[in-house]
């Protein structure tokens, strides 16, 4: 698989420029991931956005069903689903104007990855957000 992340810089600077995490896949169960990975990211400061049609809101804020319900700007598309969901989920983030796409720990896929770059998407996959996020602390 061809996909290369960002620099740790570039990851760094994207971090601090961002303000706007939409969460694909947040869950309303604290004992998952990505409700802690977003719990976490929240107490640092960012508007974290729950996108699942399955969940009423999640971290005191109401879901929305897919990231077209969101008002304005998506500064990262946070993804918390498995790999052969990223196709669907790069193309609507581009359709949304999202500056960045991040797949979580374990989850990539070259099919999504190529279509990101090709429309100039800033893309990581296959890190821990709040990994990354707390090296810079």
């Amino acid at each position: 698989m061809s996909i290369q992340n960002p620099s740790d810089e570039q990851i760094k600077e994207l971090l601090q420029k961002s303000k706007r995490i939409a969460v694909v896949g947040l869950s309303a169960n604290p004992e998952r991931t990505s409700y802690m990975v977003s719990e976490a990211m929240q107490k640092a400061g960012y508007e974290i956005i729950p996108v699942n049609p399955a969940i009423d809101e999640a971290l005191g804020v109401k879901s929305v069903a897919s990231l077209k319900d969101i008002q304005g700007d998506i500064d990262i598309v946070n993804v918390f689903r498995r790999s052969e969901f990223l196709p669907e989920i790069a193309r609507e983030s581009v359709e949304v104007g999202a500056k960045a796409f991040w797949a979580q720990l374990g989850v990539e896929n070259e099919e999504a990855y190529n279509y990101l770059k090709e429309n100039n998407v800033t893309t990581i996959m296959d890190r821990c957000i709040k990994v990354e996020h707390a090296k810079w602390k």
